[in-house]
């Protein structure tokens, strides 16, 4: 894949970020992490489609929560940027610097992942008390702000209490984010059913921006979230995906996390990649055709 021809001021599992002064540059790589490990092989087409979902849902939901985006055209890109504007297209986009706020947003509309086995234990997800007799899948009687800390790489996030989330960044700050995610998720999922998609959760990052809470990094993507087909839902096992389930599944069947990573079965590459295009086939409603051809890794 062709690359810029600098190197990046940070960089994170996927997105490579260069400092332009009072903005951003952020460049979404098809890199792909699964359990906080970058993966040794990348997925085509994957950073574009998701700056281009993130895109997507910062246009629906502006009325209701600002972001931080200024523009995805290369062609406005400080000068510098503009010999690489064929490899930027659609996979990178200009933003407002923010003051993070670091914790890691997650709502849960359903029973699954980490919440699923912390109620099996305790009948607790991050602190709040379910119903009993939920099991994987189930549909939550309303959906829940389950905040997590926001690990190093290499590191894992944790799960914590609305209660810790308000000890670390303040009973105000706390409020906001749980009203925010909680109004953004809501909304994206009576969206995504009219699509034929079940939102299970998903993850919001925030920052401030002049004062104001902000929505940054990337939104409802097949990254961020858990997209389940609404045809063939049932409670009781775990559903079919549309994000990168497809790719964690494989990795746990294929490595005993110790050590590196394993390199990705070519299959399992070109599922991935089919996948990611067909939620952004389904979100976005329209067909999926790359901005560049030179965005196809090698």
């Amino acid at each position: 894949m062709a690359a810029i021809g600098k190197r990046p001021d940070s960089q994170g599992k996927v997105r490579d970020i260069y400092d332009c002064g009072d903005a951003l540059l952020m460049v979404a790589s098809d890199r792909i992490s699964c359990y906080d490990y970058i993966l040794p092989d990348e997925i085509p087409y994957k950073g574009e489609i998701l700056t281009r979902i993130s895109d997507f849902w910062f246009n629906k939901f502006a009325d209701i929560m600002p972001n931080h985006v200024i523009t995805m055209d290369p062609a406005k890109f400080p000068a510098e940027y503009a010999e690489y504007a064929d490899y930027l297209a659609g996979r990178s986009v200009l933003v407002k610097k923010a003051r993070t706020i670091p914790i890691e947003c997650i709502v849960r509309g359903y029973l699954t992942g980490s919440g699923k086995k912390t109620y099996d234990e305790n009948g607790t997800v991050c602190g709040i008390k379910l119903p009993d007799g939920l099991t994987e899948a189930s549909k939550l009687p309303e959906p829940i702000f389950t905040p997590s800390t926001k690990a190093e790489y290499g590191e894992h996030d944790e799960n914590i209490s609305f209660e810790r989330c308000a000890e670390i960044v303040g009973e105000d700050v706390a409020e906001q984010l749980r009203d925010a995610s909680l109004k953004i998720y809501k909304a994206a999922a009576e969206y995504a059913a009219t699509r034929g998609i079940i939102i299970a959760d998903t993850k919001f990052e925030f920052g401030f921006i002049d004062g104001q809470l902000t929505i940054i990094d990337e939104c409802l993507t097949p990254d961020s979230s858990r997209f389940w087909p609404a045809e063939g839902y049932a409670e009781g096992h775990v559903q079919p995906s549309f994000d990168k389930q497809y790719v964690r599944d494989w990795l746990r069947a294929n490595w005993d996390m110790q050590g590196e990573p394993p390199h990705i079965q070519a299959d399992v590459i070109e599922g991935a990649s089919k996948r990611y295009q067909e939620a952004f086939e389904i979100i976005t409603g329209e067909k999926f055709v790359p901005m560049k051809e030179s965005n196809v890794s090698a």
